[in-house]
Parts: C-alpha cells; structure tokens; sequence
C-alpha cells in the first residue's frame, strides 16, 4: 500500500469508480467514502464491492440521513432556497455535509488527500472544494476532471466504460 493516502467521495456510479481505478494506478491509497444521504441508491453491499473490485483499500458506507435532514434540508427549506425560482438546490446543500465527512474520514486515516468525481460541468467542484478547504487549508485536494492527464484519456461516457471493462 502507498503512504499516499486519498479519501474519495463515492457514490459507486461509472465516474466514481473509474477514478478509484486511476488513482491506484496514480499510486494512491484510496479510502473509498460513500455517504447514505437517504437518496435512492443500488444495494449498498455492491457499492463496497465494486469500490473493492477497483482497487479501493477500504470503502466506508455512512448512514447520515439524519444529520442531512436536521442540519441542512431543514434550515434550506426554511430559507425557501431555489434556484431560478423553482429547482430545489437538494444536491447541492449534501455537498458541503460530504466534505464534511471525507475530511473527518481524511483526518482519522492519515490521508493527505481528498478527492471527488464532480465534473466541470456545475458547482460541485467549488462545493466540494471549498468544503475541504474550509475544514482543512493543508488538504491535497484531487479533482481527475480537472486533471489533464485523466479528461483527455475519458473524455467522455464511452472512454470511461470502456476503461471500467478494462
């Protein structure tokens, strides 16, 4: 195992478990996160393997509907936070609880690093970033979409399949 320890955020889909697999190959140990949030979600049983099966060293799975109802879907409903007036901004607020825990996992495992799947194509990667950078200013925080290395060799939905058969 490597002393580079990384705590992913994971949620056991193609973009997740694509980058477990590359970070291992990056030379990472990867502690594999995944947060129950109470979202509708495929056995966790086959999240634990599948992170396993790509490499993952652990893969921890947290029940935290609880803390994510009562300290953050509360207090934004009653805010009436939407966004444009009718979207209900319910992935957004789990993103700040998600950092929460990754660096909670990062501090508790000796981890130097946290890193998560969000694409370039929202907020996510702010969310998630400023999350940990909030909790924890010396964080190695590794973002593979924001890597070159990783976005040219899986640019898209087909390249990552196709790497996750591999």
């Amino acid at each position: 195992m490597s002393n580079k320890k990384v705590v992913l955020a994971y949620s056991g889909g193609l973009d997740t478990s694509v980058i477990v697999r590359w970070l291992v190959e990056e030379g990472y140990d990867v502690i594999a996160l995944c947060l129950d949030l109470g979202q509708k979600v495929e056995d966790l049983d086959e999240i634990r393997i599948k992170g396993l099966k790509a490499g993952a060293s652990e893969v921890i799975l947290q029940n935290v509907i609880e803390e994510f109802a009562n300290d953050f879907i509360l207090p934004t409903l009653q805010m009436n936070a939407v966004y444009e007036g009718t979207y209900l901004l319910g992935t957004s607020i789990s993103r700040p609880l998600i950092a929460k825990h990754q660096i909670d996992c990062a501090n508790e495992y000796d981890a130097l690093a946290v890193s998560h799947g969000a694409t370039g194509k929202g907020n996510d990667q702010v969310r998630f970033e400023m999350g940990y950078y909030t909790l924890n200013p010396d964080i190695e925080v590794i973002a593979p979409w924001k890597i070159k290395k990783f976005y040219e060799a899986y640019p898209g939905r087909t390249e990552l399949l196709a790497y996750a058969k591999q």
